[in-house]
């Protein structure tokens, strides 16, 4: 849980602060986004590359030094003087992330076989929907109480003592098999590009991880401008919809257990759908409901997609979608635009 929640503080925390990132660096909507989409770019580019390390050296020993490593460009975004800078920061955090949520994913699977990976999966979620919520409050509340530069010594200070305890309370692998060469790993990767269900698998995640990026990261435009007018502050206090999740997800897998994947998967998508529905309305209240089902139908479909993978691969590390990120910009270049 904890290595998860030190990895998704750092992901999205940019967020809250685009209203404010624009302003500072006279720059348009769709240029400060990158500040998120950049990071999640470099996961995806990277995340097949540190699969086939993790494949080779074991889980362990790439969970760790990638959360101390994801502290060096998390403390160098604060030095950042232009948007540029701080868009190469960002991108060069989202290198190391992969090493954490997807090699996780691997580890939980493998270590807690037979005897509760559901349960184990759960709370590797919750802890990355905690660190989510966390990463966003905080870089709120910093940047309106100090600056926005602050915002990443503080993320920095967490991801370094959040490894130390990672470090030394995640136990060692004891079911790891190391892949013994290199075209292993690839010809395992080959099998599964071949398995139609485990591709439909990705592209659900992709399409759904596109959804909450593009959604929270246009919220952010929509609740500064009028007629609501929040301040950095109130839209990290707006993350508190995150919350809903943490308790959502462990509930999710009960209701797939009953009804199976197919029937859990459409509700959610019809919570995801409904929930965007109700920010249309002009009305806080409202719009606050409408993210926090729109959330929920999000992590608890999260949930699926690891025993979905699990069934449709074969113990090797299937890295997670690509989350095509770049495209949520358009949501910022209409609003722009408009």
């Amino acid at each position: 849980m904890l290595a998860g929640m030190c990895t998704f503080l750092n992901v999205y925390s940019t967020q809250p602060l685009l209203p404010l990132l624009r302003e500072i660096f006279h720059a348009s909507e769709l240029a400060v986004s990158f500040t998120v989409s950049a990071t999640i770019l470099a996961t995806a580019l990277t995340a097949p590359i540190i699969g086939m390390i993790a494949e080779r050296r074991g889980r362990k020993k790439v969970i760790v030094p990638s959360l101390f490593l994801l502290a060096i460009p998390t403390a160098l975004a604060a030095t950042s003087t232009s948007l540029r800078a701080l868009i190469f920061w960002r991108f060069a955090q989202g290198i190391f992330v992969p090493g954490v949520i997807a090699v996780m994913l691997a580890y939980v699977n493998e270590e807690w076989a037979g005897r509760g990976v559901g349960h184990a999966m759960s709370s590797y979620i919750t802890g990355t929907v905690i660190g989510g919520f966390l990463g966003r409050f905080l870089s709120g509340m910093v940047a309106s109480h100090w600056n926005w530069r602050a915002t990443f010594l503080v993320l920095a200070a967490l991801d370094l003592m959040g490894a130390m305890v990672v470090r030394a309370w995640l136990p060692r692998a004891k079911n790891f098999v190391p892949a013994e060469h290199l075209r292993q790993v690839l010809d395992h990767a080959q099998d599964q590009l071949r398995n139609p269900r485990l591709l439909a698998n990705f592209g659900m995640g992709a399409t759904v991880l596109f959804a909450l990026a593009g959604c929270f990261t246009y919220a952010n435009f929509y609740l500064a401008a009028r007629p609501f007018l929040l301040d950095s502050a109130q839209l990290g206090s707006i993350f508190f919809v995150y919350l809903l999740g943490a308790v959502v997800t462990p509930q999710s897998g009960r209701f797939l257990d009953r009804f199976g994947f197919r029937h859990t998967a459409l509700v959610y998508c019809a919570m995801m759908i409904s929930g965007l529905f109700l920010t249309l309305v002009q009305a806080l209240p409202i719009v606050i409901v409408g993210l926090a089902i729109f959330s929920s139908g999000v992590f608890a479909w999260r949930r699926l997609r690891p025993r979905c993978r699990q069934a449709h691969s074969q113990g090797a590390l299937a890295p997670p979608p690509p989350d095509f990120t770049w495209r949520s910009t358009i949501w910022e270049e209409a609003w722009a635009r408009r």
